[in-house]
């Protein structure tokens, strides 16, 4: 028990790093949190204009995510259920961030590259998802919820049980931060990919 809360809270630690907030001030767009839904994700950054500081950020809050799951994988163990652990700590950093009175992103540039790492076969499935998704429907919010929907099944084919409820847990937490796009969905207001939303 005491190992799995010290892999959880590494990985809250490295995932609760705003890169979405930190990248936009150093590049002189103010508080994102200002902007558009107000969370600190690439989607949010997006609507700044920039397309290279929302990849900058797609890319740094997937990694945070994959690095905390590599870094236990290196120093400490191959075991899929401790990974796991690491990638969950990692996703709620990033979307209860300390640093940030604990409001911070969605998750899902986190989830998707915690999963890849962690769980390489279910986060490729999920990735995929994602993508046909936006492609398809054009909006991210909906794009994630389908994807992040197939995580726990595709877990448990390929790596147990324990993966898998971890990976359930993963996908309530996703769901529950998408809670507002969700109503917007049935609404009917959800914004697309790519065009700038009023704060």
């Amino acid at each position: 028990m005491i190992e799995i809360i010290l892999i959880l809270f590494f990985g809250y630690g490295l995932g609760s790093i705003p890169f979405g907030l930190v990248l936009c001030q150093i590049f002189g767009y103010g508080d994102i949190r200002q902007v558009g839904s107000g969370n600190i994700g690439a989607t949010n950054v997006l609507r700044t204009g920039n397309k290279f500081l929302a990849l900058a950020t797609l890319i740094l809050d997937s990694g945070k995510g994959a690095i905390a799951v590599g870094l236990i994988f290196l120093f400490f163990s191959e075991n899929t259920t401790y990974l796991s652990i690491a990638a969950l700590g990692a996703i709620i950093g990033h979307c209860y961030p300390v640093w940030l009175g604990f409001k911070g992103g969605k998750g899902v540039a986190t989830t998707f590259g915690s999963l890849l790492a962690a769980m390489p076969f279910a986060g490729v499935i999920a990735c995929g998802a994602w993508l046909l998704s936006a492609f398809m429907f054009r909006i991210s919010s909906l794009s994630a919820l389908i994807a992040i929907t197939i995580v726990p099944l595709s877990a448990y084919v390929f790596y147990g049980s324990a993966p898998s409820s971890i990976g359930f847990l993963i996908a309530i937490l996703v769901f529950w931060r998408h809670r507002e796009n969700i109503k917007r969905l049935t609404k009917g207001e959800e914004p697309k990919i790519g065009r700038k939303k009023k704060a």
